[in-house]
């Protein structure tokens, strides 16, 4: 019996802002406009998406679009994709960093393959791929019927964080590649699994977050424009915050219809905690809004399962958020979080913890742990109360990702911004039972009477792996201190 042996490691190399200066998205999208493949109107907030994805890398919300490209193409013929796809490859190529070609060449003499591993859909990148001399491409691929029509659906990963790591270990074990040989180039945090995978991660151009995990990690930082530049140092985290915050537009969710009330109440300076009440995985960017309205910046406070998520864990990372890890018992987040508010900053924190699941969800009564109102009493903070409606419609606990397909009849969202308040009292037990009953005022009427829900209601309340019964918990959550 043989077996096949595992050659010399490749190269990987990332699209966006590694080989290009920039986004390909602006030019790809237009050569898909001029073609007739999509509508000439563009999205709202493309324009601004792309700009701050320029100046800082990927993000959140452009992952969140890039995830639904499948199901927009649904039922677009590939031929003519290719073909839009062919009459970008000039302008693409006008956006490749002056030494990418000496790169490629570089390990194609050494025995290496090159592959141009990208989150961007194979059928708009091979033929500029092929331009560019790479032996091949990993990337998102969409699946094609008989006709050759889109189906709206994925053919294997989103080659997206660890996604792309899954899809080029794929390509690996098929071409008898090893990785531990191999070299990855990437200029974003969001592809550290792959960069951590392979023997020789390459940082190019990072963003401020890469460019402190590789100073830690000891990850060399190389450029394609200058072989003698020097890495730029990585940004403060509060001018992370505020670009962050540029994406907290309505605009850029025409899935939703939002409405605001009380934004003045909170205070144009001094320490602020904001606490709000929990229902959807939503809650994050209705609040994200609210903040960027008001004009100030915002330090999130929350579960640590919230910063591992995929994508949602993202954004509150860059929005300032401090991990807090039950399980560790530590009140070090709570320490970091009142020094924030000593120095003048404003956090966010909803006092449920996490989004009330089952009967609980819908129950009147708001139940919330201590962390807020101790929070509030340790930096002698305002406290200014947040009621949140109708998030649960945009991105319910039992979906994975948000809808971002209702746009023709997008649901209501709304965000009602209470008086500030300060806690008089020792007592955390009252002070977090007052801060829940101001939550509640804000509330609809709907949402402060009882209400017995349907099974698919209650369904709805649940992570999509829930396999009991939908009424069953009516106590575990949000439990207690």
């Amino acid at each position: 019996m043989s077996t096949t042996s595992v050659t010399n490691g490749a190269a990987f190399i990332d699209l966006d802002r590694t080989l290009l200066s920039g986004a390909s998205g602006p030019i790809i999208s237009a050569a898909l406009r001029n073609a007739g493949v999509v509508s000439a109107t563009r999205l709202p907030g493309e324009d601004a998406l792309y700009r701050i994805f320029n100046a800082v890398g990927e993000n959140l919300p452009s992952m969140l679009l890039a995830r639904q490209g499948a199901a927009v193409m649904k039922g677009k013929a590939r031929h003519d994709v290719v073909a839009a796809a062919h009459n970008a490859c000039d302008d693409l190529l006008q956006l490749v960093r002056p030494l990418a070609a000496s790169v490629i060449s570089s390990h194609r003499e050494a025995g290496r393959k090159v592959v141009l591993a990208t989150t961007t859909p194979n059928d708009v990148i091979a033929t500029f791929a092929r331009r560019m001399g790479f032996d091949d491409v990993v990337a998102t691929r969409f699946a094609v019927d008989e006709q050759g029509l889109y189906t709206g659906e994925l053919d294997g990963p989103f080659t997206w964080s660890a996604g792309k790591l899954a899809a080029v270990r794929t390509w690996c074990s098929q071409h008898h590649i090893s990785l531990s040989e191999s070299y990855a180039y990437s200029d974003s945090v969001y592809d550290e699994p792959l960069l951590n995978a392979v023997g020789f991660p390459q940082v190019v151009n990072p963003d401020a977050r890469l460019t402190v995990m590789a100073a830690a990690r000891r990850w060399p930082i190389v450029s394609f424009d200058n072989p003698d530049a020097q890495a730029k140092p990585p940004l403060q985290t509060s001018d992370i915050q505020k670009v962050g915050l540029l994406f907290a537009r309505p605009e850029v969710f025409p899935f939703v219809k939002f409405s605001f009330t009380g934004v003045e109440n909170i205070p144009a300076t001094g320490p602020v905690v904001l606490v709000a009440n929990h229902r959807s995985y939503f809650d994050v960017f209705a609040v994200a809004l609210t903040v960027a309205k008001s004009g100030r910046t915002v330090r999130f406070l929350g579960k640590k399962e919230v910063f591992d998520a995929p994508l949602i864990g993202q954004l509150a990372s860059m929005l300032g958020g401090i991990r807090v890890d039950r399980a560790s018992g530590s009140d070090e987040p709570l320490t970091h979080a009142a020094d924030a508010l000593s120095a003048g900053e404003m956090v966010a924190i909803m006092p449920q913890g996490t989004i009330p699941r089952g009967p609980a969800f819908f129950n009147p009564q708001l139940r919330g742990r201590w962390g807020a109102a101790k929070l509030a009493r340790m930096a002698n903070a305002t406290v200014v109360p947040i009621g949140l409606w109708g998030t649960e419609k945009v991105w319910p606990r039992n979906a994975r990702y948000p809808n971002i397909l209702q746009i023709t009849s997008p649901p209501d969202v709304q965000v009602v911004v209470g008086k500030p308040m300060q806690l008089e009292s020792d007592d955390p037990d009252l002070n977090t039972a007052r801060i829940m009953g101001e939550i509640s005022l804000l509330l609809p009427q709907e949402g402060r009477v009882a209400y017995e829900p349907t099974d698919e209601e209650l369904v709805r309340t649940y992570p999509s792996s829930y396999k009991g019964d939908p009424r069953a918990e009516t106590g575990r959550r949000p439990g207690t201190d």
